[in-house]
This record gives structure tokens, C-alpha cells and sequence, in this order.
């Protein structure tokens, strides 16, 4: 490898990680959640936030995914296609009240979702994670490796969901299907990580993969609501 090669890519993961959060540490950790979560996940709890030293820290990790995804959200078109769903005379209303046009409106709103939605949805998915994973972990884990493996799972579940993601924002029959690909994804990647650690047998382990689901859609639910709240107050007053 010549000189040039080695300048231009480590400016290279210089970039990626300045940019998105991603450096050698976070690329290695997203390749072994895909093929080894299990493994991963052990190194998480029994050696520390950094697995002895081969693996990002979740949180770290999962700010970096959800800083891919709101690269593609924006490329997409950013949170406009949650405000367009309102009723129409909610809309008028609102945009009657801000006196601006639709577009200028959802511009405003969007700018507060986007710089608002990591903050508000990430820790509340861990916190509805994270009781039932310590409830069903056979270790005493604690608040702090709790939260370490509600990260966990959450990076397992956003780690192969990643190439669907440019297809899953906005409406219609793609989107929608992609939403139920997302799903299974979920169930997938709670089955493949916790095996002998959160579950014992096929389907005690496919109910708590439901039940995590459930408690981590409705703190989504909840999230969503806060955002798309703070984004109609945004279009408001800006």
C-alpha cells in the first residue's frame, strides 16, 4: 500500500467518523452484530461498555446509526410527510395562525424534528427496553448494564434495518412494507442476540420479542407525538 493510499483512507475514516460517528471501532461492531449479536452482547455485559476493547460503545454506536438515518431521513425529504398527514383543516389552521405557506411552515417544523427526534426517541426506547431485559437476564445486571444491553439490542435491531431505510420514510405500499420488515427485523434480531440469555426455547423467546416490541412501539408512539408537537410549535413561532 503505498503512502497516497494510506493518506486518503485515513482521511477517509477521519471524515466518516467526524461526520456520522462511524471509525474502525463502530464498523466492527456493526459487522459482528450481523453475524455473531450473541457473542456480542456477552462481550457488552461480562468485559465492559467496549467488549475488552474490540467494540464501540452501544450508545456511542446507536448515535452513529441513527445519525445514518437521519442523513437518509433528510435526503428523503425530512419530517414534511408526518405534517402532511394532518387533516386538512388542522393544516389551514395552523398555517392560517403561523402566516406562512405550507412549504415555509414545514420547513420551520422539520428543522426542530430533525434536531430534536435522537434526544427524545433513543432514550425512551431504551427506557422501555431495558426493565424487561433485566427482568429476563439472569445476571443481577443493574441500571447501568441495563441500559447497556437496551442499547444492544436496539444496535442489533438498526444494524441490518440500515439498507431499508432510504425506502421506509414517507407513505404508500413501499414504505409500508418496509414498516413490516422492520418488524420481523426487531423479532430477528431480539431471537439471534438473546438466545440462552433473555429466552429458553423457540417461542417463550417469541412472545418476549412481542412484548418488547409492543413497549418499544408505544414509547415510540409517544416519542413521535413530542416531536411532531414541537415541530407544530416550531412552524408557529419561527
Amino acid at each position: 500500500m503505498t503512502d497516497g493510499e494510506t493518506t486518503r483512507k485515513q482521511a477517509f475514516k477521519d471524515l466518516s467518523e467526524d461526520a456520522l460517528g462511524f471509525g474502525g471501532a463502530e464498523v466492527r461492531t456493526a459487522r459482528d452484530l450481523l453475524v455473531r449479536p450473541r457473542l456480542v452482547l456477552q462481550a457488552w455485559m461480562i468485559e465492559g461498555p467496549t467488549g475488552g476493547g474490540r467494540y464501540a460503545k452501544p450508545l456511542k454506536l446507536y448515535l452513529g446509526l441513527n445519525a445514518i438515518l437521519m442523513l437518509a431521513l433528510f435526503l428523503r425529504g425530512g419530517f414534511g410527510y408526518l405534517l402532511e398527514g394532518l387533516p386538512p383543516t388542522m393544516m389551514a389552521s395552523l398555517l392560517e395562525q403561523a402566516g406562512k405557506s405550507q412549504d415555509a411552515f414545514l420547513a420551520d417544523a422539520d428543522n426542530w424534528m430533525s434536531l430534536v427526534l435522537v434526544p427524545i426517541v433513543a432514550p425512551l426506547y431504551a427506557l422501555a427496553a431495558m426493565p424487561f431485559l433485566r427482568l429476563w437476564d439472569a445476571e443481577d445486571l443493574g441500571w447501568r448494564r441495563g441500559f447497556r444491553a437496551a442499547f444492544a439490542y436496539l444496535n442489533a435491531w438498526t444494524v441490518p434495518l440500515l439498507p431499508l431505510s432510504w425506502f421506509a420514510y414517507g407513505t404508500g405500499p413501499v414504505a409500508a412494507l418496509c414498516g413490516v420488515a422492520i418488524i420481523i427485523l426487531g423479532f430477528v434480531a431480539f431471537m439471534r442476540m438473546g438466545r440462552g440469555r433473555w429466552y429458553r426455547g423457540f417461542f417463550p423467546g417469541l412472545g418476549k420479542a412481542a412484548i418488547l416490541f409492543a413497549f418499544i412501539y408505544l414509547a415510540g408512539m409517544v416519542g413521535m407525538t413530542l416531536v411532531t408537537g414541537i415541530g407544530v410549535l416550531a412552524g408557529l413561532a419561527a
